[in-house]
């Protein structure tokens, strides 16, 4: 193998790592006795949502457009392309997510039911579920040999993993678990993201003519999480505004960074 696939490769792993552990990062005030409020909870959700959001168009479907137009000389079917790229994300993740025994913190238990998994347990595939696609979308990306794409979607994907993680730390201790306890299943929900971020820069390394499908199914992946997940939680309370507010930041924080390093 090249020693820049090699060189690629690394810092798609590097970046995907580095972005969960900012997850980690973010859950550390738990362990200090430090409360979160609803308002600000959701408020942190819905910047996350935002990051997500811009990142999957900004970062993944743009770029996705323009690697499948130059590969195969038609607007037509690179379009063909991007959209059964993001369908199978989209398909993929709602299959984990029906096939998988999780539960959410406001949406309850979902998929097959597993009455011997610890309620913990389910919340971690949960938040795995959550975490993978925004892995495979920083690996995916510096797959592609653009380093100022990967490291702004690295960069946008670890801010917005700062506050989900003490968001997620926070909620587990709602749930009646310890400090210690809720701070490290926060830490490492992060950590599937690493894996997440391999498995994408291997498969688009390995051939280019994979990346602007992996490009395009990573935006489905985390469009699904947007919509199925994070908007309903966000907006099942009494602090929608708030996390309208929290989405706009996260949003165009994203589309700055995907402008000024992109």
């Amino acid at each position: 193998m090249p020693v820049n696939s090699l060189q690629i490769i690394l810092l798609g792993l590097i970046g995907s790592f580095a972005a969960g552990a900012m997850t980690a990062v973010g859950s550390v005030p738990v362990l200090f006795n430090w409360s979160m409020s609803q308002r600000v909870h959701d408020a942190f959700l819905g910047f996350a949502a935002g990051v997500m959001l811009a990142a999957s168009f900004f970062s993944l479907i743009i770029p996705g457009l323009e690697v499948a137009e130059e590969m195969t000389g038609s607007v037509i079917v690179s379009a063909f392309v991007v959209v059964a790229g993001v369908v199978m994300g989209v398909g993929a993740i709602a299959s984990l997510n029906e096939r998988i025994p999780h539960a959410h913190f406001v949406q309850g238990r979902q998929g097959p039911m597993s009455p011997s998994l610890q309620k913990v347990w389910l919340f971690v595939f949960a938040i795995t579920i959550h975490n993978f696609p925004e892995g495979l979308a920083v690996g995916v990306s510096f797959g592609g040999g653009d380093v100022g794409n990967g490291t702004s979607i690295a960069i946008g994907i670890g801010l917005q993993n700062a506050p989900e993680g003490l968001a997620v730390a926070v909620a587990l201790l709602g749930e009646g678990y310890s400090r210690r306890l809720s701070f490290l299943i926060a830490a490492l929900s992060g950590m599937i993201e690493p894996i997440g971020g391999l498995l994408g820069v291997l498969a688009v390394t390995a051939s280019q003519q994979l990346l602007p499908w992996g490009l395009a199914f990573a935006a489905g992946a985390m469009i699904y999480v947007i919509v199925h997940e994070i908007i309903p939680e966000i907006h099942s309370r009494a602090f929608a505004n708030e996390a309208t507010a929290g989405l706009t930041a996260g949003l165009v924080v994203m589309m700055f960074l995907d402008v000024t390093l992109g």
